[in-house]
């Protein structure tokens, strides 16, 4: 009974956190390019290294501080983060030109502690079962708030700003701050250092890279200059860009839902799915002719976004001990922000030379490729089988 009431807190305190932090987070990253383009009239190019920016100092923050930490200092750490996301968020509303780049390097820096944090929080129960379906409950409240946070803010910005809008959600950060401080962290009881070049070397911590990097790198793409292809191509509303992406997170939500209920055994036949399904989005993608077809792309592109982040953090867990698994976490997150943060630069380069249609069909043969070798590593991994191949 004590124990199902302490599963019950746990996951109350991660559904809340992780669906304020990245509903939030979200509409942040989808904008802010917006803001930038449209209220202070930036170039493709200075969109893409805003938003490099804003990944960079993830980046920073999660492989180079909170990944070093030990346990005491990093919740420290959490909890300070989750106080400045508050008191820094609705900041945007008064931002200009120059003020949006230190306020996008301070989101960008406070979302390196806080993501890894809540999923190793989310990986630390004993019974396998049970932190899988925790994990992918916390991955399904990831696309839940992917859904509401775009409805929403489509609606506010029927009557409001896109500056204005920040003031509506900063609520979110506010839930965030509280559940802060209920979120859990590891017991630590080796004090040396994290072996970090065993982490990197580990089967499963490679799959788990090589597989949201199939989606990531797409993903970049399509949520800096998804909004603007819209606009540009199809004169779509601020409005109806929020509700196509909410439509996008809705496929996503069902594709998690569905791991959720059934949680997976045989993990590499749905990322080799995964791939297939985002190499057709793209394609779709790069040839709408109107808002109706891009659309449809988006509900496609749903499905493998919703499928390839719960297959990785599953994958984490079944390789880590739960001792190793925040610094996993950690470089985990880490590397999947340096893609966020080359590819928002990268991206504006590419849009500028070949337009968007040609750069989104340039994605489909680097997701061809990192799938050669992620189907080279999984022959290394035994992702079928119920028991761990604990590093």
């Amino acid at each position: 009974m004590k124990s199902s009431k302490s599963y019950l807190v746990m996951l109350t305190v991660i559904v809340s956190m992780a669906f304020a932090v990245r509903s939030s987070n979200n509409m942040f990253s989808t904008t802010v390019p917006l803001l930038a383009m449209y209220y202070f009239h930036f170039s493709d190019l200075l969109v893409g290294l805003l938003m490099a920016v804003g990944s960079g100092a993830t980046f920073v923050m999660s492989a180079v501080i909170n990944s070093r930490l030990r346990s005491h200092s990093r919740r420290v750490l959490f909890l300070a983060s989750s106080f400045t996301y508050m008191a820094v968020y609705p900041l945007f509303y008064v931002s200009d030109y120059i003020l949006i780049w230190p306020l996008v390097f301070v989101v960008g820096f406070i979302l390196g502690s806080l993501m890894p944090n809540i999923v190793t929080s989310a990986s630390l129960l004993e019974d396998k079962t049970q932190r899988e379906r925790l994990l992918s409950i916390y991955a399904l409240t990831l696309s839940l708030s992917l859904i509401a946070g775009p409805a929403l803010e489509s609606e506010i910005l029927l009557r409001f700003s896109l500056a204005q809008s920040f003031l509506f959600f900063t609520a979110l950060p506010v839930v965030a701050f509280i559940s802060s401080f209920y979120i859990q962290f590891p017991e630590e009881k080796n004090l040396g250092r994290t072996p970090y070049f065993k982490i990197l070397k580990a089967h499963g911590f490679k799959t788990a890279t090589l597989n949201i990097m199939t989606y990531n790198i797409p993903f970049a793409l399509i949520l800096t200059f998804g909004g603007i292809f819209a606009r540009d191509q199809f004169h779509a509303s601020y409005s109806l860009i929020t509700l196509i992406f909410s439509l996008f997170f809705a496929t996503s939500f069902l594709s998690r839902l569905l791991l959720t209920i059934y949680p997976p055994k045989r993990i590499f036949g749905l990322m080799t799915l995964s791939v297939a399904i985002t190499a057709a989005g793209l394609l779709v993608l790069s040839f709408s002719s109107n808002v109706y077809i891009f659309a449809v792309s988006f509900l496609i592109l749903g499905l493998p976004h919703g499928f390839t982040y719960p297959l990785s953090i599953i994958s984490i867990s079944r390789g880590f001990e739960r001792s190793l698994r925040s610094a996993a976490n950690s470089y985990f997150f880490s590397l999947m922000m340096v893609v966020g943060a080359l590819m928002p630069f990268v991206s504006g380069l590419i849009v500028n030379s070949i337009g968007f249609r040609l750069a989104f069909i340039s994605i489909v043969p680097v997701v061809a490729f990192l799938y050669v070798l992620l189907r080279r590593e999984a022959k290394q991994l035994n992702l079928g089988e119920a028991d761990e191949n604990v590093v």
